[in-house]
C-alpha cells in the first residue's frame, strides 16, 4: 500500500549513505590496530564486517525499504516474544558467550551474534502496535503507564541480569519518547522519570562497573592505568588530531594504545586522523540523518508509522551521541558502539534493516504543498 504513495525520503537516503560508506572506510583504518596485534582476529573482523554486515545489510535495507511496513504491525507480538526468548538464550550454557564478564552474546560457530540488536527493534515495533491500538486509552494508567512499566520490567530483566545496562538505557529513551509523542499525560512521564532516577540510583550504589564509570568521567585524571585508561587513551587521540587530523590511516593511538579501536573507541580513531573539522563532519552527519529521519516521523500518515520511525531514529541518534559523549568525556564510558562505524557485522546488518524500515515508511508521508 504505502509503496505507491511516493518516493523514498532522498535526503534521508543520502545521509545513509553517507554514513555507511564514511563508516566503513573509518572501520578499515581503525582495523589496522587489530591487525598489528592480532592477524587471525583482523581476517574475522574485516570478513564479518564486510560480508555479513555492509553486503547482506545492504540486501536486506533494500528489503525492507520495499516491503509494507505495516506487515510488521501483524507479528509485531510474535517477533517480540521471539526476540526475548532469544536473548534468554545468552544464559544457555553451549549457546551463550561470555566476554568481559558479560553474557551478551550468541555463539552458532559459523557466526557470534549479539540478540539484544534484535530485542531493540523488534520492541520498537511492538510497542509503536501497541501504542496506535491504544491510541485513546493511552492517557489512562491501565492501558498507558502500566503497559509501559510492565514492558520496560520485562527487557530490564533480561538486559541487566547479563548485564547490559546501556542497551536498557537506549530502549527505554526511545520509548519513553515514544510514548509521549503517542498522548502520555504528564503526571505519568514524571512519574517515570522519578522511576528512572531511582532505578540509575540504585544501580550506581550495587553495580560497582557503573559507579566506576561515573567516577571517571567527574575526575578524568584519575586511576590512568586502570579505570581511566580508555578515557584517557581516548581524549590523547582526540587531542593529537588536532584542527585537521593526522591523515587518513595515520592515527597512532588505534596501535596498542586504544582499546577496543574498532568497537567504542572508534570515534577517537576518526578524530585523531581528521581532527576538529572531521570529528564535527562526522556529528553534524548524525544530527542530519536524526533530523531527515525525525521529519519522516512527524509527515507519517499513520501512527504506528510515525511511532516505529520515531523509535528508531531515536534509538540511533542517542546511541550515537552516548558513544561520542563517552569517548569525550561529557558522559560516562558505556561500551556502546556507534552505529553505522563500529564493528558488529550483526549489529550493522540490523541497523541497516531499521534504516530500510524508516525509508519505507517515507514512501507513505504527507506532502508539503508548495504555494
Amino acid at each position: 500500500m504505502s509503496a505507491k504513495l511516493g518516493k523514498i525520503s532522498k535526503p534521508f537516503l543520502f545521509w545513509t549513505i553517507i554514513l555507511v560508506v564514511g563508516g566503513f572506510f573509518i572501520f578499515s583504518s581503525a582495523s589496522l590496530g587489530v591487525l598489528a596485534r592480532d592477524e587471525v582476529k583482523f581476517s574475522n573482523v574485516a570478513f564479518n564486517q564486510l560480508f555479513y554486515g555492509l553486503f547482506f545489510g545492504s540486501i536486506a535495507c533494500l528489503f525492507f525499504a520495499k516491503t509494507d511496513y505495516h506487515i510488521w504491525k501483524k507479528y509485531s507480538f510474535i517477533f517480540f516474544v521471539g526476540s526475548i526468548l532469544l536473548t534468554a538464550l545468552v544464559f544457555v550454557p553451549g549457546i551463550g558467550m561470555e566476554h568481559g564478564g558479560a553474557k551478551r552474546w550468541i555463539n552458532l560457530g559459523f557466526i557470534t551474534f549479539q540478540p539484544a540488536e534484535i530485542l531493540k527493534i523488534s520492541f520498537i515495533i511492538y510497542f509503536a502496535a501497541w501504542l496506535s491500538q491504544m491510541k485513546e486509552k493511552i492517557g489512562t494508567f491501565k492501558w498507558g503507564l502500566l503497559p509501559f512499566i510492565v514492558f520496560g520490567a520485562i527487557i530490564g530483566v533480561i538486559l541487566l541480569t547479563q548485564p547490559d545496562t546501556d542497551t536498557f538505557a537506549v530502549i527505554i529513551f526511545a520509548a519513553l519518547s515514544m510514548y509521549i509523542v503517542a498522548g502520555a499525560k504528564w503526571r505519568h512521564i514524571g512519574l517515570i522519570l522519578l522511576l528512572g532516577v531511582a532505578i540509575a540510583t540504585a544501580l550506581y550504589f550495587t553495580r560497582p562497573y557503573i559507579k566506576q564509570r561515573v567516577d571517571v568521567m567527574l575526575h578524568p585524571s584519575i586511576n590512568n592505568q586502570t579505570s581511566g585508561y580508555q578515557l584517557k587513551q581516548s581524549l590523547i587521540a582526540i587531542g593529537s588530531g588536532k584542527m585537521w587530523g593526522r591523515g587518513f590511516g595515520q592515527s597512532i593511538q588505534k596501535f596498542h594504545y586504544l582499546p577496543e579501536p574498532i568497537g567504542d573507541s572508534v570515534f577517537a580513531v576518526a578524530a585523531e586522523e581528521f581532527g576538529f573539522v572531521g570529528a564535527c563532519i562526522i556529528i553534524v552527519s548524525f544530527v542530519i540523518f536524526s533530523f531527515e529521519g525525525l521529519k519522516i516521523s512527524i509527515r507519517s500518515r499513520d501512527d504506528f508509522g510515525r511511532l516505529v520511525s520515531l523509535g528508531i531514529v531515536i534509538m540511533l541518534m542517542s546511541q550515537a551521541f552516548i558513544n561520542i559523549g563517552g569517548m569525550i568525556g561529557v558522559l560516562p564510558l558505556t561500551g556502546i558502539p556507534l552505529p553505522f562505524i563500529s564493528h558488529g557485522g550483526t549489529a550493522l546488518f540490523i541497523t541497516l534493516i531499521e534504516v530500510g524500515i524508516v525509508m519505507n515508511i517515507s514512501k507513505n508521508r504527507k506532502r508539503i504543498k508548495k504555494s
